[in-house]
């Protein structure tokens, strides 16, 4: 049996309630649960933030079923482990490949080539200004220098940490699909 810790029992019951503090407490709380997993798979960043989206919004769908709270570290734990596989076996089997090839022939004298990374950077930040202002939003600090941590990421847009993965797949999807980026893409044969 599992011993019981008060305060997480507490918390748990009050995140199933709709509580958003007792929720944003789960989070702050073990999110290092969560790294410590990503770490032990030796995961990269962008997959590691890919991972902690992922259990995050599984705990988002699960927890209301959750039937003993002071199981929640197991649980995490477990989710974490669980989704570290799932995204190890995905990078394994894909070929990575840049869906926007910015290289230019080495034929290519230096002005031109300097005038078609000038376009490719014209057609980007025309591309990146018609995304939503949500997206725009969510891209800048997700690539901001140094990186914005999710927790903060979250209360500035006010969006749960787990949706913040997939609304920057979704954002980023949207820029690619961008009318005046499609020249600077590789060919439909070169696409995976």
């Amino acid at each position: 049996m599992i011993a019981a810790d008060p305060e997480l029992i507490s918390m748990v019951e009050r995140a199933k309630n709709g509580d958003k503090a007792a929720w944003d407490e789960i989070v702050d709380r073990f999110s290092s649960l969560v790294w410590s997993v990503c770490h032990k798979y030796r995961l990269s960043e962008p997959d590691a933030e890919d991972v902690g989206g992922i259990v995050w919004l599984r705990l988002i769908e699960n927890l209301a079923g959750l039937r003993e709270p002071a199981a929640l570290p197991g649980w995490l734990s477990t989710t974490t482990a669980r989704a570290c596989v799932e995204v190890y076996r995905r990078n394994k089997r894909q070929i990575p490949r840049d869906t926007m090839d910015m290289t230019v022939p080495d034929s290519a004298p230096a002005a031109e080539h300097r005038l078609l990374l000038e376009e490719q950077q014209d057609a980007l930040r025309a591309a990146f200004a018609r995304l939503s202002d949500r997206c725009r939003q969510l891209l800048r600090m997700l690539f901001a220098e140094p990186p914005v941590a999710y927790a903060e990421v979250s209360s500035r847009i006010d969006i749960p940490i787990g949706a913040i993965g997939p609304s920057r797949s979704r954002c980023l999807a949207r820029l690619r699909a961008d009318p005046n980026l499609r020249p600077f893409q590789p060919s439909g044969g070169d696409r995976p």
